[in-house]
């Protein structure tokens, strides 16, 4: 990964690290909004939002458009797909991990299980009689 990305991909996790910000990018999913739109569900004041939504661009997760007066906002996905990239080779060796550890639990499962049949096997020869406790 080159400095670029990996710079990008700082801005992601950061923007993506608040609520709020998480919030508003939910939003933005469903389509574009305006600041005063944006800022309605939030209990802060219009600067706060505009605050956020500067991490939101810096980070490249959201865009400026004009429509005559408007400047609505609307989300850009790139940076989130490069940052599902990134997380999916972990993912990947995690279930890779996991796939073993539940192939070794099945194992000791098996063994575990052989070893109460050998049990039961004994105690039913013939020949062996168990003691009981006198009391």
């Amino acid at each position: 990964m080159d400095v670029v990305a990996a710079n990008q991909l700082d801005l992601t996790f950061a923007a993506l690290a608040d609520p709020t910000r998480r919030a508003i990018l939910a939003r933005l999913a469903t389509g574009e909004a305006s600041v005063t739109e944006l800022a309605e569900p939030f209990a802060m004041s219009q600067p706060a939002i505009s605050k956020h939504l500067k991490v939101l661009e810096r980070a490249g997760l959201i865009s400026r458009g004009r429509d005559a007066q408007r400047r609505p906002r609307r989300l850009d996905a790139a940076p989130l797909a490069e940052a599902t990239m990134w997380l999916e080779r972990y993912r990947q060796f995690w279930e890779a991990r996991y796939q073993r550890l539940d192939a070794l639990l099945d194992e000791l499962k098996k063994d575990e299980l052989k070893k109460d049949e050998h049990k039961k096997q004994e105690s039913r020869a013939p020949g062996k009689r168990r003691r009981r406790k006198s009391r």
